[in-house]
């Protein structure tokens, strides 16, 4: 075995040895790294199927690669390729795989010699125990408030070592976005709705000829963050290319500021796959993507994976933590995490604090925002503008100027902090913001009077704010003080007021500022000419707004997403929906992707009109273009499906979900489930629920109520029982048989209602007597007092009280038909219960509902005998209470 720098010419004569020996060569390539593994295996006679059966020579040298680069490597350029050696790429790297545990079958435990980088971890950090599995995927948020489980892991941290802050970050210089390499990637990228095998071979080539960071700079220059992520996927699955270090920390930056946390645990995967460093900043990023996802579990399970990926918690992990629970508004705790993060001795900075104060003025907790600032000083760690100012914004946001202006004053007293420039930008930033335009305008005079200069980004701010408040001549005032100043507006200050005059329907004077920024050689841009799509948009002239963007290149402006989504929204709501549908094609072939919920909007209005098969050709045409489509989308249109009851093709489009990788939900089986009762075939209702169920769907109370609709509809009840036992298997719901129960009721069915009142009986609960009492007055309707009488008789014996004003009913109907002891009996129980006085509440409340004064003094009568006969006296004088018209609890 041969290890450490050999040089070129002693790999080309152990190469040469004739027909002893084939090398099988392997590359990895990474930019940053310029050492290059070859394996060579003995000859053998005999067929293998593994890459290291026999004893192999290992050569790794570093000063030839420099001159022999990856992208131009040419075997036929260099004597080797006469010695019969056979170039070998491989897709896959993971680590872990076959050819590692064979290296230690043949007794290799050091795989530093063996390591494509040279040393013993390979130049990077294997995270072997890194295991995404255990972060899964959860609907919603479900993170308890005492549920620390994710802070034990600060217990592995060495808190004695110094704490760094400092997050690792690539910077790039605005020459490496110039780049004709980047711009011409660039435009290919824009191209790939209509890609063909010459240009991805064009885009190719390109990417080997690019450096780490104009591959970084790529990335970056792209408007959709899904397409930046499609091109990482796209380069890292080519040949002879891997990405470099710094591109993964780039993709992982650019997916932390998004909600792709799929994404990004991919990209993060991918890493541990093929030996890249991950670095605490790595984890980050994952943090990050999952509090934007709002998944704040499993934002903090990455703690956990990093633990067992064996890379310690620095002070950066833990404040990102810290940021997280606090955007998540879990204030709490994040208070205990900064407990248990000094515990263990982490010392939290400026930037720990600065999170938690943004926490305390999320919950309105100014006081305690305030007194952290003073407390910050006796920790060590003194209080910076930040601080000052997250209070101020928030200050500014509720509107108490007074309030802001002390805090100014402390800043300069406690902390010798004095306000500045960037102190009153600030402040008249979040006031305009927030809609606070005089206030703002205010600490413009002021900080004017003091010397500081306002540029044009400040009082544009104050320009936009007036403006949405439809206050143009405020506005226009604004500008013209501008002028006289010498501050120029610019295209941000007459953008907003062209936004101004759309805002209140001056659409002709929107054109005019065009015009007028023109001739003053402020050319608009795609947001000057956006807002006034908007305007025409939302005053109802779409048509006018879709024929300016067709001019659009005349004007020398070119639309963006944001303009194709205002018209197609314009032209949906004014029913043009073949117009809307153009248009969004127009901007896939444009490279721009409507959303989600854009494209189920068109495919909802286009299935409310009936135009099933344009809906269903438009989202096959998003789907083929590489829109993000998901379950919803299918779910809108197999629901337009069944409204038209043609459920052969709801059903074709459901088989279609798995074809499309887009797995159905519980709701789109609940949709077709419903649609294929209504039609009778109830047979088919209960195997797609099966189905259902068979692939882990947890059933909905939606679900639950059209089961049981459809299946009562048809007197299905034992198959329903039998369906409701599976269901209920995997998840509970309390109501299914009180749902049940009054389903029968409604359709008359009585005597199967009667039978499932005792599953109802056994907890005394309001949903349950409501239950009861509907059966009840299902009996009376159908004039069955008896049976009412004894669902009221069995409510008393499991402590439920009936309606009174019911059970008046009920007895009325019992005297009439000459069961004067059910009556008396059921009035007794009422008078046992407190619940109606023995004589005369009685005989007022028997009266009341239409009793005769001779019977309803007899019952009343007959009642007070039995209670004297009961030794109820006790209770008839304790309980005379008045007639309550609703008793049930």
């Amino acid at each position: 075995m041969f290890s450490g720098s050999v040089s070129y010419h002693r790999i080309q004569k152990i190469l040469a040895r004739p027909c002893k020996w084939i090398g099988f060569f392997q590359f990895h390539t990474c930019f940053y790294y310029s050492k290059v593994g070859f394996v060579a295996k003995k000859l053998s006679c005999e067929q293998t199927s593994g890459f290291y059966d026999y004893p192999f020579v290992n050569i790794i040298f570093n000063a030839y690669f420099s001159s022999f680069p990856v992208r131009n490597f040419n075997p036929g350029s260099h004597s080797v390729s006469d010695s019969g050696v056979h170039f070998v790429e491989r897709d896959n790297f993971d680590d872990g795989n076959g050819d590692s545990d064979k290296l230690r079958e043949m007794g290799v435990r050091d795989f530093g010699e063996l390591s494509l980088f040279g040393d013993h971890n390979g130049g990077c950090q294997k995270n072997r125990n890194l295991n995404f599995d255990e972060v899964e995927e959860e609907e919603g948020e479900d993170c308890p408030d005492d549920d620390d489980d994710n802070f034990m892991v600060l217990n592995s941290c060495n808190g004695h070592r110094e704490q760094i802050e400092y997050v690792w970050r690539v910077e790039l210089e605005e020459d490496e976005f110039r780049h004709p390499l980047v711009r011409e990637i660039c435009r290919l990228i824009q191209l790939r709705s209509a890609w063909n095998p010459k240009l991805e071979s064009d885009l190719r080539h390109l990417l080997r000829c690019l450096k780490p960071r104009q591959v970084c700079a790529v990335l970056l220059s792209q408007v959709d963050e899904r397409v930046a992520l499609q091109f990482f996927y796209w380069a890292d699955r080519q040949w002879r290319y891997r990405h470099n270090l710094i591109v993964y920390y780039v993709m992982l930056e650019i997916l932390s500021k998004t909600k792709l946390c799929q994404g990004a645990k991919r990209v993060l995967r991918l890493m541990a796959r093929r030996g890249i460093e991950c670095r605490p900043e790595a984890f980050g990023y994952l943090m990050v993507s999952y509090s934007r996802a709002g998944n704040l579990r499993n934002a903090m399970k990455v703690l956990n994976l990093m633990q067992r990926a064996g890379v310690e918690l620095n002070l950066a992990v833990c404040n990102t933590a810290i940021h997280v629970l606090v955007m998540a508004n879990r204030l709490e705790k994040a208070l205990r995490f900064l407990e248990r993060m000094q515990i263990v001795g982490i010392i939290p900075n400026f930037v720990t604090y600065n999170c938690l104060i943004k926490g305390y003025c999320n919950a309105h907790q100014v006081e305690n925002a305030l007194q952290l600032i003073a407390e910050m000083s006796s920790k060590n760690c003194s209080p910076d503008k930040v601080s000052y100012y997250t209070i101020m914004s928030f200050l500014c946001k509720e509107k108490q100027v007074k309030e802001v202006r002390n805090l100014m004053e402390k800043m300069a007293k406690d902390s010798n902090l004095f306000p500045d420039q960037v102190t009153y930008n600030t402040l008249i930033h979040m006031l305009s913001k927030h809609g606070h335009a005089d206030e703002a305008l205010e600490f413009l005079r002021e900080a004017e009077a003091r010397g500081f200069h306002i540029d044009k980004v400040g009082h544009s701010a104050i320009v936009h704010s007036y403006c949405k408040q439809g206050r143009i001549g405020e506005a226009k005032g604004i500008v013209n003080e501008m002028l006289s100043k010498g501050c120029s507006p610019d295209v941000v200050t007459y953008t907003a007021v062209v936004d101004g005059f759309c805002r209140i329907g001056k659409l002709d004077q929107a054109k005019k500022m065009l015009q007028y920024m023109y001739k003053h050689g402020c050319k608009p841009n795609t947001v000057s000419y956006t807002a006034l799509l908007t305007g025409l948009c939302r005053n109802g002239n779409s048509l006018q707004a879709r024929e300016m963007m067709n001019v659009s290149e005349e004007e020398l402006w070119t639309p963006n997403a944001i303009s194709y989504s205002v018209v197609m929204h314009g032209l949906r709501k004014e029913g043009k929906l073949s117009e809307a549908c153009h248009v969004v094609r127009e901007m896939v072939s444009k490279g721009f992707f409507p959303t989600p919920v854009e494209i189920n909007l068109i495919i909802e209005s286009l299935c409310q009109e009936g135009k099933m098969d344009e809906a269903k050709k438009f989202l096959e045409e998003c789907l083929n273009k590489g829109c993000a489509v998901n379950v919803v989308n299918f779910t809108t249109l197999i629901h337009g499906y069944c409204r038209k009851d043609d459920l052969e093709a709801a059903l074709s489009l459901l088989d279609d979900m798995y074809l499309s990788n887009k797995h159905p939900d519980a709701v789109t089986y609940t949709t077709i489930i419903d649609a294929l009762g209504k039609n009778g075939r109830i047979e088919e209702a209960t195997n797609l629920t099966m189905k259902m169920l068979k692939k882990g769907l947890v059933p909905t109370p939606v679900t639950y109520r059209t089961v049981i609709h459809r299946y009562c509809q048809m007197g299905r009840v034992e198959d329903l029982l039998k369906l409701l036992e599976k269901m209920l298997s995997r998840q509970k719901c309390q109501t299914a048989y009180n749902q049940v129960i009054e389903k029968l009721c409604s359709f008359g069915n009585l005597e199967e209602a009667d039978k499932l009142l005792t599953r109802i009986l056994r907890t005394a609960s309001r949903s349950n007597a409501n239950t009861c009492n509907m059966l009840m007055e299902s009996y009376l309707s159908k004039e069955m007092p008896l049976s009412a009488y004894k669902v009221a008789c069995r409510m008393f014996n499991r402590n439920l009280i009936p309606n009174l004003k019911l059970s008046q009913k009920v007895t009325k109907r019992l005297m009439l038909e000459g069961k004067s002891v059910e009556a008396d009996n059921l009035m007794l129980r009422f008078v046992e219960r407190g619940r109606l006085s023995p004589q005369w509440g009685a005989l007022d409340g028997l009266q009341v509902h239409g009793f005769e004064d001779s019977s309803a003094l007899q019952l009343a009568n007959n009642i007070s005998e039995i209670a004297e006969d009961l030794v109820l006296r006790r209770l008839i004088l304790f309980h005379s209470l008045p007639v309550s018209g609703s008793l049930v609890l």
